[in-house]
């Protein structure tokens, strides 16, 4: 059984999603889809010039999933730009949002993206964790307990 696809930081979210190629009717053409995160590693690497140790931190990935996902960033955008299809930018599985959570059972601290639903520690799987605000994001005012996460969501 695969692992599950981990949340992938990023600190940029374009404005602009799609991108078309000059000269061509819209009926034409055949799209590409550019992964939030894929456009991310490129940014990354290519435009703030950190090497793929610092670009993987801040992703919070692993440096070979940096390099899965950055390979198969360029690859689409060598093919749309050699085969003249557009670039459409969205989906993947992404986070601008990291908490930095506490188990109040073994004490270990650990990040996970906010929109994850079920949180537990992965060092001893206790659902008895806190969020303790440290990042800017959530400012120490996050209601997100795993522990009693169903009696603060609104029904």
């Amino acid at each position: 059984m695969p692992r599950p696809v981990k949340w992938r930081k990023v600190g940029y979210i374009p404005r602009d999603s799609r991108f078309v190629p000059e000269g061509k009717p819209e009926s034409d053409i055949e799209e590409i889809v550019l992964k939030v995160e894929e456009l991310e590693a490129m940014r990354l690497k290519d435009i703030e010039n950190l090497n793929q140790e610092q670009c993987a931190a801040m992703m919070n990935i692993s440096r070979q999933t940096f390099q899965l996902i950055i390979d198969d960033a360029r690859r689409k955008v060598a093919r749309a730009l050699v085969e003249g299809k557009a670039v459409r930018i969205g989906g993947g599985k992404y986070t601008v949002n990291i908490c930095r959570y506490n188990c109040s059972k073994c004490g270990g601290t650990f990040d996970e993206p906010f929109e994850k639903t079920a949180v537990v520690c992965p060092l001893c799987k206790s659902e008895h964790v806190e969020c303790i605000g440290e990042n800017s994001y959530c400012r120490k005012q996050c209601v997100k307990k795993a522990c009693c996460r169903k009696r603060n969501r609104p029904e």
